[in-house]
């Protein structure tokens, strides 16, 4: 089970730079509307794109989706851990507790 991060302290590591932050629900959704700075990485391109993308292992990573009953950032998270990333969270609440919360967002 992968360790939840709430938004106050995800706002505040986006603010210092301290964490990558990984959209797990890709394509037009992404397009639309993701957390600032995040980079888009869906389950099925993980094993592809994780090294590229997240070269450090151990640095601070955070998934997330639209809500608590979306799988895709549990799937992803656990994906890069078994891979050997040893910081990975979730942000369980996702991107529509994100967007309640009046918090800025980013489209590509």
């Amino acid at each position: 089970m992968t360790a939840l991060i709430a938004r106050d302290e995800l706002k505040a590591a986006i603010e210092t730079g301290s964490v990558t932050v990984l959209d797990t629900l890709g394509g037009e959704y992404y397009a639309k509307q993701h957390l600032p700075g995040a980079v888009e990485l869906v389950l099925a391109d993980v094993d592809a794109q994780a090294p590229t993308l997240l070269p450090d292992r151990d640095a601070a990573i955070v998934t997330y989706c639209s809500n608590p009953a979306c799988a895709n950032s549990g799937q992803v998270a656990d994906r890069l851990t078994a891979l050997g990333y040893t910081n990975v969270r979730k942000y369980r609440e996702g991107i529509q507790d994100w967007v309640e919360a009046d918090l800025p967002t980013e489209s590509a």
